[in-house]
Protein backbone atom coordinates (compact mmCIF):
# COMPACT_ATOMS: atom_id res chain seq x y z
CA UNK A 1 0.00 0.00 0.00
CA UNK A 2 1.43 3.20 -1.09
CA UNK A 3 0.65 6.59 0.81
CA UNK A 4 -0.14 9.22 -2.23
CA UNK A 5 1.22 12.53 -1.89
CA UNK A 6 -1.69 15.06 -1.58
CA UNK A 7 -1.91 17.33 -4.19
CA UNK A 8 -1.60 21.61 -3.88
CA UNK A 9 -3.31 23.75 -5.28
CA UNK A 10 -0.07 26.06 -5.90
CA UNK A 11 1.34 22.89 -7.75
CA UNK A 12 -1.73 23.17 -10.08
CA UNK A 13 -1.51 26.93 -10.48
CA UNK A 14 2.05 26.36 -11.65
CA UNK A 15 0.92 23.59 -14.14
CA UNK A 16 -2.12 25.47 -15.41
CA UNK A 17 -0.04 28.56 -15.83
CA UNK A 18 2.27 26.69 -18.24
CA UNK A 19 -1.00 27.47 -21.15
CA UNK A 20 -0.91 30.62 -22.50
CA UNK A 21 -4.78 31.11 -22.59
CA UNK A 22 -5.99 32.51 -19.35
CA UNK A 23 -9.63 30.71 -20.21
CA UNK A 24 -7.37 26.89 -20.64
CA UNK A 25 -5.94 27.91 -17.56
CA UNK A 26 -8.39 28.20 -15.52
CA UNK A 27 -10.16 25.53 -17.16
CA UNK A 28 -7.19 23.37 -16.63
CA UNK A 29 -6.96 24.53 -13.19
CA UNK A 30 -10.41 23.47 -12.25
CA UNK A 31 -10.46 20.02 -13.49
CA UNK A 32 -7.81 19.73 -11.63
CA UNK A 33 -8.95 20.84 -8.75
CA UNK A 34 -12.20 19.06 -8.56
CA UNK A 35 -9.82 15.65 -9.12
CA UNK A 36 -7.27 16.14 -6.47
CA UNK A 37 -7.50 18.51 -3.56
CA UNK A 38 -11.08 19.45 -3.28
CA UNK A 39 -12.71 18.05 -0.06
CA UNK A 40 -16.88 18.89 -1.54
CA UNK A 41 -17.91 19.73 2.01
CA UNK A 42 -18.95 23.44 1.51
CA UNK A 43 -21.31 24.17 -1.20
CA UNK A 44 -19.98 27.32 -2.42
CA UNK A 45 -16.44 25.66 -3.25
CA UNK A 46 -17.57 22.17 -4.80
CA UNK A 47 -20.77 23.96 -6.51
CA UNK A 48 -18.55 26.58 -7.73
CA UNK A 49 -16.22 24.56 -8.92
CA UNK A 50 -18.32 21.73 -11.01
CA UNK A 51 -20.54 24.90 -12.35
CA UNK A 52 -17.18 26.92 -13.35
CA UNK A 53 -15.66 23.83 -15.31
CA UNK A 54 -18.77 23.67 -17.24
CA UNK A 55 -18.77 26.84 -18.48
CA UNK A 56 -15.00 26.90 -18.86
CA UNK A 57 -15.37 23.90 -20.84
CA UNK A 58 -18.16 25.67 -23.06
CA UNK A 59 -15.57 28.92 -23.59
CA UNK A 60 -12.85 26.66 -24.81
CA UNK A 61 -15.37 24.92 -27.19
CA UNK A 62 -16.55 28.20 -28.78
CA UNK A 63 -19.53 28.52 -26.65
CA UNK A 64 -18.56 31.59 -25.33
CA UNK A 65 -21.02 34.53 -23.74
CA UNK A 66 -21.13 37.87 -22.16
CA UNK A 67 -23.38 35.91 -19.18
CA UNK A 68 -20.69 33.48 -18.70
CA UNK A 69 -18.59 36.35 -17.17
CA UNK A 70 -20.95 37.35 -14.75
CA UNK A 71 -21.34 33.97 -13.91
CA UNK A 72 -17.58 33.25 -13.76
CA UNK A 73 -17.28 36.42 -11.54
CA UNK A 74 -19.98 35.48 -9.09
CA UNK A 75 -18.87 31.71 -8.64
CA UNK A 76 -15.23 33.38 -7.70
CA UNK A 77 -16.86 35.74 -5.58
CA UNK A 78 -18.87 33.40 -3.75
CA UNK A 79 -16.35 31.11 -3.15
CA UNK A 80 -13.99 33.48 -2.06
CA UNK A 81 -16.59 34.55 0.90
CA UNK A 82 -17.86 31.20 1.66
CA UNK A 83 -15.49 28.54 1.29
CA UNK A 84 -14.28 27.10 4.53
CA UNK A 85 -10.68 26.07 3.72
CA UNK A 86 -7.77 27.92 2.32
CA UNK A 87 -8.09 25.78 -1.26
CA UNK A 88 -11.12 26.94 -2.21
CA UNK A 89 -10.20 30.38 -1.29
CA UNK A 90 -7.28 30.10 -3.37
CA UNK A 91 -9.29 28.92 -6.31
CA UNK A 92 -11.09 31.81 -6.16
CA UNK A 93 -8.42 33.60 -6.04
CA UNK A 94 -6.88 32.30 -9.28
CA UNK A 95 -10.04 32.22 -10.99
CA UNK A 96 -10.58 36.78 -10.74
CA UNK A 97 -6.99 36.92 -11.61
CA UNK A 98 -7.59 35.21 -14.80
CA UNK A 99 -11.17 36.62 -15.07
CA UNK A 100 -8.99 40.20 -15.06
CA UNK A 101 -6.96 39.64 -17.54
CA UNK A 102 -9.59 40.40 -20.34
CA UNK A 103 -8.98 37.43 -22.39
CA UNK A 104 -12.69 36.06 -21.14
CA UNK A 105 -14.12 39.24 -22.40
CA UNK A 106 -12.36 38.73 -25.85
CA UNK A 107 -13.91 34.97 -26.06
CA UNK A 108 -17.22 35.51 -25.65
CA UNK A 109 -16.63 38.22 -28.51
CA UNK A 110 -15.33 35.30 -30.52
CA UNK A 111 -11.53 35.89 -30.26
CA UNK A 112 -9.00 33.54 -28.13
CA UNK A 113 -6.20 36.45 -28.12
CA UNK A 114 -3.43 33.44 -27.46
CA UNK A 115 -4.63 31.88 -30.67
CA UNK A 116 -4.65 28.46 -28.61
CA UNK A 117 -8.41 27.33 -28.15
CA UNK A 118 -9.26 25.70 -31.01
CA UNK A 119 -12.85 26.60 -31.80
CA UNK A 120 -11.63 30.07 -32.27
CA UNK A 121 -8.47 29.77 -35.12
CA UNK A 122 -8.58 28.32 -38.47
CA UNK A 123 -5.50 27.22 -40.31
CA UNK A 124 -4.30 28.78 -44.28
CA UNK A 125 -1.73 28.85 -46.19
CA UNK A 126 -1.07 31.85 -47.98
CA UNK A 127 -0.73 31.21 -51.65
CA UNK A 128 1.74 33.66 -52.62
CA UNK A 129 3.99 32.35 -50.59
CA UNK A 130 3.39 28.52 -51.35
CA UNK A 131 6.28 27.16 -53.26
CA UNK A 132 3.95 23.92 -53.59
CA UNK A 133 6.55 21.90 -52.20
CA UNK A 134 4.35 19.25 -50.69
CA UNK A 135 5.93 19.29 -47.02
CA UNK A 136 2.73 20.15 -45.29
CA UNK A 137 0.84 17.63 -47.64
CA UNK A 138 3.52 15.17 -45.68
CA UNK A 139 3.05 16.58 -42.69
CA UNK A 140 -0.85 16.32 -42.85
CA UNK A 141 -2.23 13.12 -41.31
CA UNK A 142 -5.36 13.72 -41.43
CA UNK A 143 -6.00 14.53 -44.88
CA UNK A 144 -6.58 17.81 -44.49
CA UNK A 145 -4.48 19.63 -47.10
CA UNK A 146 -5.55 19.20 -50.86
CA UNK A 147 -3.32 20.34 -53.95
CA UNK A 148 -0.86 19.24 -55.75
CA UNK A 149 3.25 19.21 -55.44
CA UNK A 150 5.01 21.20 -58.24
CA UNK A 151 7.33 19.05 -60.55
CA UNK A 152 9.47 20.14 -63.66
CA UNK A 153 7.91 21.59 -67.06
CA UNK A 154 4.35 20.80 -65.62
CA UNK A 155 1.75 23.93 -65.16
CA UNK A 156 -2.04 24.68 -63.89
CA UNK A 157 -1.36 22.76 -60.65
CA UNK A 158 -3.82 22.72 -58.17
CA UNK A 159 -2.72 25.38 -55.40
CA UNK A 160 -2.39 23.70 -51.66
CA UNK A 161 -5.00 25.15 -48.98
CA UNK A 162 -6.02 23.27 -45.97
CA UNK A 163 -10.00 21.70 -46.05
CA UNK A 164 -11.79 23.21 -42.91
CA UNK A 165 -13.96 20.59 -42.38
CA UNK A 166 -11.00 17.85 -41.98
CA UNK A 167 -8.45 19.88 -40.06
CA UNK A 168 -8.43 19.24 -36.48
CA UNK A 169 -5.64 22.06 -35.90
CA UNK A 170 -3.06 20.13 -34.71
CA UNK A 171 -0.52 22.04 -36.19
CA UNK A 172 1.67 19.55 -37.56
CA UNK A 173 1.63 21.16 -41.01
CA UNK A 174 3.09 24.79 -39.70
CA UNK A 175 6.66 23.61 -38.50
CA UNK A 176 6.87 21.51 -42.06
CA UNK A 177 6.47 24.47 -44.04
CA UNK A 178 10.00 25.60 -45.35
CA UNK A 179 8.47 28.96 -46.54
CA UNK A 180 6.47 29.67 -43.43
CA UNK A 181 3.48 29.91 -45.55
CA UNK A 182 1.19 28.40 -43.25
CA UNK A 183 -0.57 31.08 -40.55
CA UNK A 184 -3.26 30.63 -38.07
CA UNK A 185 -6.40 33.27 -38.78
CA UNK A 186 -8.92 34.29 -36.39
CA UNK A 187 -11.70 32.04 -37.04
CA UNK A 188 -14.15 35.22 -36.83
CA UNK A 189 -12.53 37.84 -37.66
CA UNK A 190 -10.49 36.14 -40.58
CA UNK A 191 -7.69 38.32 -40.18
CA UNK A 192 -3.94 36.27 -40.93
CA UNK A 193 -1.63 36.85 -37.70
CA UNK A 194 1.80 35.45 -37.73
CA UNK A 195 2.55 31.98 -35.76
Amino acid sequence: MTDKKPVKTDDIKKAADERKCPVEKALFYITEFLAGPMCGKCFPCSMGSYEARVILNNMVEGKAAEEDLLKLGRIASDMLEGSMCKKGKDTARFMIQWLDTGDFARHAEGICPERTCPAYIEYTIITAKCTMCGECLTACKYGAIYGEKKRAFISGYQPFEIRRAKCVKCGECIPACPEKAIEVVDAKAGEAVGV
